[in-house]
């Protein structure tokens, strides 16, 4: 159940993935209590930190408490990212993390995210250039490929390795697929067979049972829970609670969604601001309430909710009571 990367052991091998719009420091806080292991950051842009953006700010903050955390940048310039990397290892992160796998069009067209998993060489620079860079263990996500046809997942994952990465996150899909279709499981077993460092597993966990077979089936050292994470962090306490003794606990009541959603909601406020927190919620809310009897009902209702105020009232009388 622990995982050790680089001179680091984690509580347990149960990771938070990174997503742009959902991994923030409150829903990372959130899953922590729940039991997760680690947690990574919405992903940065290097060169945003290098040009000083101010918005930038906000999704580089770690709390206190909050365990483990690591830091995915994405770039595609050696020398930046190493320079970046260097700049920032003095932060509360205990790893630095590389995303080469995002799959939207205004990262790949960049040349940034997946679209490295094209040019191996490139990034293998960066990599090298990295690890250099830095004491701290530098970790990389990446895909089973670009494209169906080139599944050069394993090929990349030794070039991590002999670069010096202290582990490898890959997602069982290709770049073409995003999120769609089912995630290549054996992808991710044939890379646990061909490298010596720790692999993490991502793809198509949404419920205890999947990490479990995720781990037997392809030997990975690690679950790495992104979407199934959505409105859902007692999927950390769930899956770990399975893992070690084999019984599934029940899902949250609805007492307790309606509660994780104003703690949610005050988390956010505290750290953006009603007006934005507010905002935000609307979509974890949604992710909260799916499933429930008339959630679409509850999903429409949900945008007109513009305080704190209305938000509790609104979990209390529509989510909390049946």
């Amino acid at each position: 159940m622990k995982l050790r990367i680089g001179n680091l052991t984690l509580d347990n091998n149960l990771i938070l993935a990174p997503m742009a719009g959902v991994t923030d420091l409150p829903f990372r806080f959130l899953c922590r209590e729940q039991g997760c292991g680690m947690a990574v950051t919405e992903m940065v842009s290097a060169k945003a930190i290098l040009y000083k953006n101010r918005n930038t700010n906000e999704l580089l903050k770690v709390a206190d408490g909050e365990g483990p955390v690591s830091l995915q940048l994405f770039g595609s310039d050696p020398d930046i990212m190493a320079d970046i990397a260097a700049k920032v290892e003095e932060g509360p992160y205990a790893f630095i993390d590389v995303n080469m796998g995002c799959p939207m069009p205004k990262i790949v067209n960049n040349g940034e995210g997946s679209a490295l998993m094209k040019d191996i060489g490139l990034a293998e620079r960066l990599l090298t250039a990295m690890v250099k860079a830095v004491k701290k263990p530098v970790t990389v996500k990446f895909r089973k490929g670009f494209t169906e046809e080139d599944c050069n997942a394993v090929e990349f994952a030794k070039m991590a390795e002999s670069c010096g990465v202290a582990a490898v996150a890959v997602h069982g899909r290709t770049r073409e697929q995003y999120y769609s279709g089912t995630a290549d499981w054996n992808i991710i077993r044939k890379v646990k067979e061909s490298v010596s460092i720790p692999v993490i597993g991502n793809g198509d966990v949404f419920k205890p049972e999947d990490a479990k077979a995720l781990l037997e089936e392809t030997g990975c050292d690690g679950v790495m829970i992104a979407r199934g994470a959505k409105g859902n962090p007692w999927i950390f306490k769930r899956t770990l609670h399975y893992l070690e003794t084999g019984e599934l606990l029940p899902g949250p009541t609805r007492e307790e969604i309606a509660n994780m959603i104003i703690r949610h909601g005050t988390l956010e406020m505290e750290h953006k601001g009603e007006v934005v927190a507010m905002r935000e919620m609307r979509g974890h809310m949604a992710w909260y309430t799916a499933g429930l009897p008339h959630s679409a009902k509850l999903r429409n209702d949900i945008n007109q909710v513009g305080t704190m105020d209305e938000l509790r009232r609104f979990a209390e009388e529509r989510i909390g009571k049946i």
